[in-house]
């Protein structure tokens, strides 16, 4: 006879591959959110200080207290670069920048949090640091990929904050930011945001995109259509929903 316990009724065995990392591109007060596409080999930690709290009454042992914890992380990306520039995308370029830095600059602003396949996202599984960063090229071979081997430093305490993942079009999709601003026809931009997952309109002042990919739940990049140059409200439309507009300022 079995001695294995059932597990309650709803429950999902979690998976390794569950979690999204934003970059700001923006600033802290107005982030401007890129989720790290192509991301691998997630494995986050939040390592602790310790004081010594040791007493007589310890008879000799250590006695230590844990009194802050920051926040600590290793993860790979593709390095998939536009062919018309030869960049890579934003959130790499970002982490990219970073490890070249010195002071400010070697610093990222990042938040992690849990993106599961089904059911609920963990609402306390989720958190917003101040990050230093180092990158090392994975592969070396003569026939592989481009992989980044990225590992984030956290400085000072790292934030709790409410999990930002809405789903994979599960409910009405919200756009958080668009990047490049001042974009022209024709020219592709990088839509930010939640439950972008199988998106069927993407629009600018109300034109069709002249193309979109979904890239994944959090992004899509889509090429803008022939209008005049000023602010256009863009709405996203996916079976959950339809977004709030977001206003996006445009080129010719």
């Amino acid at each position: 006879m079995s001695n294995r316990v059932p597990l309650p009724a709803g429950t999902v065995l979690g998976k390794s591959y569950e979690y999204g990392l934003d970059v700001n591109l923006g600033t802290y007060a107005n982030p401007d959110w890129q989720s790290v596409r192509r991301m691998s080999a997630w494995q986050p930690s939040y390592p602790g200080t310790t004081t010594d709290v040791s007493t007589y009454d310890d008879l000799g042992s250590a006695n230590e207290d844990v009194t802050g914890r920051s926040f600590a992380a290793s993860l790979t990306v593709q390095g998939n670069r536009a062919l018309s520039t030869g960049l890579y995308l934003p959130e790499l370029e970002a982490m990219v920048a970073a490890a070249k830095g010195k002071g400010e600059g070697a610093v990222l602003d990042v938040r992690w949090y849990h993106k599961p396949e089904l059911g609920t996202p963990n609402p306390d599984d989720a958190g917003r640091s101040y990050v230093t960063v180092e990158i090392t090229r994975s592969n070396t071979d003569n026939t592989g990929i481009e992989v980044k081997s990225i590992t984030l430093t956290g400085k000072g305490e790292f934030e709790q904050i409410p999990n930002p993942f809405q789903g994979w079009g599960a409910t009405a999709p919200t756009i958080q930011g668009i990047t490049p601003s001042g974009a022209i026809s024709g020219e592709m931009v990088t839509i930010n945001g939640a439950g972008f997952l199988d998106a069927s309109s993407v629009t600018f002042d109300a034109i069709e995109a002249g193309d979109f990919q979904v890239i994944n739940g959090a992004t899509i990049v889509a090429l803008l259509p022939t209008d005049t140059a000023g602010e256009v409200p863009v709405v996203v439309s996916t079976p959950g929903g339809v977004s709030a507009a977001y206003t996006y300022t445009r080129g010719a």
